[in-house]
């Protein structure tokens, strides 16, 4: 039976603030990928706000992925977000184990920390455990410190790195499993981008001018656009490029609207032109 290409989403479910698998859905969806959300918590709002609601889902993560076998779907497309425990580590490997084929792409973001610091909600001991998706990934796209905490090495700080030194981060990651790496968020004076890794190919940095603070949610619009492009066929510098660019119009229309920094990104706005 012909079909649509498709991509599981393995990220948490929140309600308000444009962020995770709400954020995902829609933009897979217009780049013409069926999204099917694998919810890892449940959050009325993020966690940048105060005292937001949580539910755990890891106790219905077995039997939800049990469920999907059962009935034979199947996936072109794994796109791991936000996992809230060792727990959900494992069981995101025995889904990668369970629904990967030769042509499936297996894509995840190590969703730990930033600016050289372990998210609240994250411990040493569950970073380390992040390591076991590595070679189950085919793209990861990490931030400089989720990447310095992958490689065990130390992050180094605020200052612009070469093409040179992110090389050699990238090529390190890379030798533990995914064939692509995008190191995201990176600054260079008035600009922000990403710095692009494919085993035999050449390499780029892929910038653009800042636009404003920083934002909930940005990642997450930067993850939907890579999974939908590439689970589709796409190559992988033309897709950041796609991203990098949809980014930068969104948060420059974001900005216009003085929306609170916490809700998010305006993508809605661009959904049409993807």
């Amino acid at each position: 039976m012909k079909r649509q290409r498709r991509a599981a989403l393995v990220n948490d479910i929140t309600g308000f603030g444009r962020c995770s698998i709400t954020v995902e859905l829609p933009i897979v969806s217009a780049l013409k990928v069926e999204a099917c959300p694998f919810p890892t918590a449940l959050l009325s709002v993020h966690t940048a706000f105060p005292n937001p609601f949580i539910r755990d889902e890891t106790s219905i993560m077995r039997p939800y992925m049990e469920n999907w076998k059962e009935h034979g779907v199947e996936f072109e497309g794994i796109s791991t977000g936000f996992l809230g425990s060792e727990a959900q580590v494992d069981i995101v490997s025995d889904f990668i184990h369970l629904f990967k084929k030769k042509d499936t792409l297996v894509i995840v973001d190590p969703v730990m920390g930033d600016w050289g610091k372990l998210y609240a909600s994250y411990s040493p001991a569950l970073s380390e455990k992040m390591k076991q998706l590595l070679p189950l990934a085919d793209v990861i796209t990490p931030n400089l410190t989720e990447a310095s905490r992958l490689l065990g090495i130390p992050y180094p700080g605020n200052r612009d790195l070469t093409d040179q030194e992110l090389e050699e981060i990238a090529r390190a990651l890379s030798e533990k499993g995914p064939s692509q790496v995008v190191i995201t968020g990176i600054s260079r004076k008035e600009n922000v981008g990403n710095y692009v890794f494919e085993r035999g190919r050449p390499s780029a940095y892929i910038g653009s001018r800042r636009v404003g603070g920083e934002r909930s949610g940005t990642g997450d619009v930067f993850t939907g656009i890579l999974t939908g492009c590439l689970v589709r066929g796409d190559a992988l510098i033309p897709t950041v490029r796609k991203a990098a660019d949809f980014i930068s119009r969104a948060l420059a229309y974001t900005a216009e609207q003085d929306i609170p920094p916490a809700c998010g990104i305006a993508f809605e706005q661009f959904l049409t032109e993807l």
